[in-house]
């Protein structure tokens, strides 16, 4: 029975890789807007009704790698060794995420990230439903800051800062790639930039006090 249930896990997952991969690329053709719900379904050989069980709204279809990774940062602060910091724990996360080109960060040059993260800048509905996402992003690290005992106010300010400062440090580099520089060029200042961003939420706001 449990292996049944692996297989079946299993085949769920590589139905809904393949209809997200089959969205995305049709979006990238043509463009969000002009890609209909139906023509995914009928790309992926899926019905509209099995589309949507694994994909709520189209905009699911494009957002859900940000869903997959909403509630990544309090993951990292829920399982750092005992005795680090979380921002220590978060600050590290960040700087290998850089290292390894981690789409999330901006710094990944392929040609289809770089679509993918313009596909969503340049659509209005993307760009709107992706707010919903930070909120959760923000929600679960404030909890996890809570459980790690910070005061609940000091938790949820906190923990919108760094989702907020992650973003932004994201949309830096890739607006840079954007401009044609290579994420290998970017990397150093990259890092750079995340080193500051976190001695700013370590320390506060500094000189600009």
């Amino acid at each position: 029975m449990n292996q049944q249930m692996g297989l079946r896990e299993r085949k769920k997952e590589r139905t809904r890789e393949t209809i997200a991969e089959t969205a995305i690329r049709l979006f990238l053709d043509k463009g969000f807007d002009r890609v209909s719900v139906t023509e995914v379904a009928e790309r992926a050989e899926v019905s509209r009704r099995t589309l949507f069980a694994y994909f709520p709204t189209k905009e699911d279809l494009v957002l859900h790698r940000f869903a997959d990774h909403e509630s990544e940062a309090a993951r990292i602060v829920r399982a750092r060794p005992e005795g680090q910091p979380p921002l220590d724990a978060l600050r590290q996360a960040l700087l290998t995420a850089l290292a390894e080109r981690d789409p999330n960060t901006g710094l990944n040059d392929s040609p289809e990230t770089i679509a993918f993260f313009g596909l969503i800048t340049s659509t209005e509905s993307l760009a709107a439903r992706l707010t919903r996402y930070v909120a959760r992003g923000i929600d679960a690290l404030a909890d996890a800051f809570r459980e790690a005992g910070a005061d609940p106010l000091d938790a949820r300010l906190l923990a919108a800062q760094v989702i907020m400062v992650e973003r932004e440090l994201a949309e830096i580099n890739h607006a840079h790639l954007v401009d044609g520089q290579s994420a290998d060029d970017r990397y150093p200042e990259a890092v750079r930039a995340a080193g500051r961003a976190y001695d700013l939420l370590r320390d506060g706001a500094g000189s600009l006090a």
